[in-house]
């Protein structure tokens, strides 16, 4: 047996003291992991770094032809499994275990003062044991990718044209913002505007810019493919069912959209504290498209496709911050999440938040990155159009100068934050261009403008430190014990993740934790402050705390939430996929994602297609069985106009049967005080009102005796109402 020359403990010793540079370990070959090349190492694939432990491992490689053929059988076997057992990366898996049974401890119905404290314990039981999974070397983040340096040194030549372009793109910018008037896009002002925006990208736009050479792979592809499948599933499935039900918000939007198509195209809809653009456009497309008219069933499937168009941005961010496998894990469990499921399919703006979040922050990252003048315009761009979308998004500025701030202060800045600084400066500018038509309308109508998000935060309303302390706790908690009671958005006393979401997200925080302090890289700080940044919308409802956790005005929080929990995900995956792919390492490196993945799709379409599609039909009212009601009578009597609803406190808005009727710009109410003025109509009628309305009942008794009195007997419980019929 020839000598093996092996480091002693005190080589050992001289090394981790920075004595000596390098350990030469037999058997190793590849460059050994220091702190200099920690992050900046290219991420292999699960195959090309297993492969060398996946060959026969023969503890008997001395000479053995000697002797007994059993004996040297007895001497092989064994070794081998007792090398299995202990390559098992048993302290992961303990965690993992520990962490999900915690999780599994804060769902319903088992809240409680109890189950948190037990709860709580097993999570730090697992946070213990996923510290020396961490110091073993067992369960580690994937590296984040090289950074490439590319100073943007800008030819004289070009200079002077640059400075005419961008000159000539700031006066149109100038002239758009001034004759944005009277809340309206018209051919004169949007010209000017998209001209500016034109010569600002051509004037700026840096030609010969590093491209990302992207290699075909069939197997990566059918996973894609097998992957869109199940999110296309999980975001289109019963889109006409799930939610059942429109309210007055859905009314506002219908209401809108409707005079966009009488030639009303406004930069802001002011009706009922105001809405911004971009979904009354986006609602009138889908219905032209898909000939679904002006319907519930068309702001539903609109705000779908926007849930489904974010995707994308969470696997190429996913991919920017670590590799392409953490950019479809993130994708695949958002895609099926509860959370962003719901928000997305409710037929309100909330996607449009995590839609334009996704985009800028994968561009934002990039360019940091790689040095990109262009990756900075176009996160620039993203920021400019998020502002024309759901308010919580006005947050993002405040996310993208944190960013650049955290990255200057670190190392990984040293020789580029002048060119940062610069970079950041034409984000703004492309942003502030785009903004132009809503920010002209926010200085004419400041107050209604920002009346949605001020009039949250009122900080005259008690002690509005402690209740912001508050909300930022409970936001906290969101996402692994309560993600708040409202019923449009949420399912009440319940975690925002799943089970197998929330305890990989707490294991991911920990990690990037544990990392930063060891090794003090930018992103691992900044990614868990982002998230609590980006759910400010709704920590800062300090005048109506009740409302905070939304999942609604934290879902942009949503897309870093799923890139952390998809880290966290792949670091335990490449620790079981660098054992050798034999035996029961082979059984826990395909068990436990299938299992994991099994939980999640089943957890998940519960939540959606059963507990919240209940929770909301119980909270809804059942304005499309009034739609039915005022479809048949005009079926009957060829008129819809002798049909009256009386309004009543918390009951339906009297606006939404016309839209299930097909009238969406009529609107049914009638006052019980004002009744009479129905004498005047000619012919049969019909009045629909809710049980236990006695003053209703009363005037129609007197205002026509003659009259049928009947109870429509609904299919949800306590959602009956009345029917008084005149001939």
């Amino acid at each position: 047996m020839s000598e093996i020359n092996e480091p002693s403990v005190l080589d050992y010793l001289k090394y981790k003291l920075g004595m000596i540079k390098n350990l030469d370990i037999p058997g190793e070959d590849e460059t050994p992991l220091t702190p200099e090349n920690e992050f900046s190492a290219e991420i292999e694939s699960p195959i090309n770094r297993t492969s060398d432990l996946s060959r026969d491992f023969n503890p008997a490689a001395a000479d053995v032809s000697q002797g007994n053929p059993d004996e040297e059988n007895e001497v092989e076997k064994t070794p081998r499994i007792n090398w299995q057992l202990a390559s098992l990366p048993w302290r992961s898996l303990l965690a993992l275990f520990l962490a999900l049974l915690a999780q599994w401890n804060f769902e319903p119905p088992h809240q409680g003062d109890s189950a948190a404290t037990g709860g709580l314990l097993v999570y730090l039981a697992s946070f213990a044991m996923l510290t020396l999974a961490y110091l073993k070397g067992e369960w580690k983040l994937p590296p984040y990718r090289k950074i490439e340096e590319q100073f943007d040194l800008l030819k004289i030549s070009l200079v002077k044209i640059l400075a005419i372009l961008l000159g000539l793109s700031l006066a149109f910018a100038a002239l758009a913002f001034f004759i944005f008037a009277d809340n309206r896009f018209t051919f004169l002002n949007t010209f000017p505007w998209l001209l500016a925006i034109f010569l600002f990208l051509w004037g700026l736009w840096r030609s010969g810019e590093k491209k990302e050479k992207i290699k075909f792979n069939p197997k990566w592809a059918l996973l894609l493919l097998a992957i869109s499948a199940i999110i296309l599933f999980f975001r289109l499935y019963q889109t006409g069912t799930v939610p059942s039900e429109p309210f007055s918000d859905h009314a506002e939007k219908i209401l809108d959209v409707y005079e966009v198509t009488q030639g009303e195209l406004r930069v802001f809809f002011p009706r009922n504290t105001g809405r911004e653009a971009i979904q009354m456009y986006w609602t009138l497309l889908v219905a032209k498209v898909f000939g679904t008219g002006l319907s519930f069933f068309s702001l539903k499937l609109g705000t779908a496709f926007l849930g489904l168009l974010t995707l994308p941005y969470v696997y190429l961010l996913g991919k920017e911050v670590a590799n392409k496998r953490v950019g479809l894990i993130a994708v695949f469990l958002m895609g099926i999440s509860y959370w962003h499921n719901v928000i997305s399919r409710v037929g309100l703006r909330f996607p449009l938040y995590p839609l334009f979040v996704a985009p800028t922050l994968f561009y934002l990252l990039r360019g940091i990155r790689r040095q990109s003048r262009n990756d900075f315009i176009l996160a620039g761009l993203f920021l400019g159009l998020g502002a024309h979308g759901y308010s919580p998004f006005r947050i993002m500025p405040f996310v993208i100068i944190a960013a650049v701030a955290i990255y200057l202060i670190h190392k990984q800045s040293r020789g580029v934050r002048q060119q940062i600084i610069i970079h950041l400066v034409f984000l703004a500018l492309i942003s502030i261009i785009i903004f132009l038509p809503l920010g002209s309308y926010a200085l004419e109508n400041p107050e209604r403008f920002s009346y949605r998000a001020f009039s949250r935060l009122d900080s005259t309303v008690g002690n509005s430190w402690k209740v912001f302390a508050t909300n930022l706790w409970d936001g906290i908690k969101m996402f692994n014990w309560d993600n708040g009671g409202i019923w449009v958005h949420s399912v009440g006393l319940r975690p925002a993740l799943g089970v197998v979401s929330g305890a990989f997200f707490i294991i991911g925080v920990v990690l990037l934790l544990v990392r930063y302090f060891s090794a003090g890289h930018w992103l691992d700080l900044y990614l868990p402050l982002s998230i609590l940044l980006l759910q400010l919308p709704s920590t800062l409802s300090i005048a109506y705390p009740e409302e905070n956790p939304a999942l609604n005005r934290m879902g942009g929080a949503a897309v870093v939430v799923f890139v952390v929990v998809a880290l966290a995900v792949d670091g335990l995956l490449s620790s079981l996929r660098s054992r050798s792919f034999r035996g029961l390492n082979r059984v826990f490196a395909w068990g436990v994602p299938i299992l994991l993945v099994g939980i999640s799709l089943f957890q998940n379409y519960n939540l959606v297609f059963n507990t919240y599609a209940d929770y909301f039909r119980i909270g809804a009212w059942n304005s499309s069985e009034m739609g039915a009601i005022i479809q048949e009578f005009g079926q009957e009597h060829d008129q819809t106009d002798t049909i009256w609803i009386v309004p009543y406190e918390h009951w339906v808005d009297t606006r939404l049967p016309g839209v299930w009727a097909g009238i969406p710009n009529h609107n049914f109410g009638m006052w019980s005080e004002d009744l009479y003025q129905t004498l005047d109509f000619d012919g049969p009628k019909l009045f629909m009102y809710k049980p236990g309305d006695e003053e209703a009942l009363e005037e129609l008794l007197y205002l026509y005796p003659d009259g049928t009195l009947t109870r429509y007997i609904s299919e949800v419980p306590n959602h009956d109402f009345m029917i008084y019929r005149v001939p």
